[in-house]
């Protein structure tokens, strides 16, 4: 298995993970929060398959966008099911976007997020965002036992 590879495992693993987490919400939980400045459960579902779409833009114009248009923005909260249904294709053509990358792209690609603090390698970049979606999957975790709901064991 060469790096490539185990990038786009390490990715899809994050992702499979992650919809047992989301797919574990109760449809009357949707729109829970632990408190008013926090995303609810499927504002955070959102934001991260919307970030996972910016990430992909970031990386193949190799830093941060001047201009987004979210194909997301407008689009009503209805279910976990909805979301993943329609981020599916744009998670099929990041997927594809990290396998066109070499080896030697990881190092030799930088992404330019100055705006944001920071300039990184490719690969470090592609590493940031399975963290971002892990990172998230953990608050959503964290949600489920405040909200006292069975939480489902991603450890398998």
């Amino acid at each position: 298995m060469n790096t490539i590879d185990l990038l786009i495992l390490n990715l899809k693993e994050t992702r499979r993970r992650s919809t047992i987490v989301w797919k574990a919400i109760p449809g009357d939980k949707l729109n829970w929060k632990p408190d008013e400045s926090a995303m609810t459960c499927l504002e955070m579902v959102r934001h991260v398959l919307e970030s996972e779409y910016y990430y992909c833009l970031a990386i193949e114009n190799r830093g941060s966008l001047k201009d987004f248009h979210s194909p997301f923005e407008k689009r009503p909260f209805i279910s976990v099911e909805d979301e993943l249904d329609f981020a599916e294709t744009y998670h099929q053509q990041f997927l594809q976007t990290v396998r066109s990358f070499s080896n030697e792209d990881l190092s030799a690609i930088k992404i330019d997020r100055s705006d944001e603090g920071y300039i990184r390698s490719l690969g470090d970049m592609l590493m940031r965002i399975a963290y971002h979606e892990a990172v998230h999957t953990g608050q959503l975790l964290d949600y489920l036992r405040t909200m006292k709901v069975k939480r489902p064991n991603i450890w398998d």
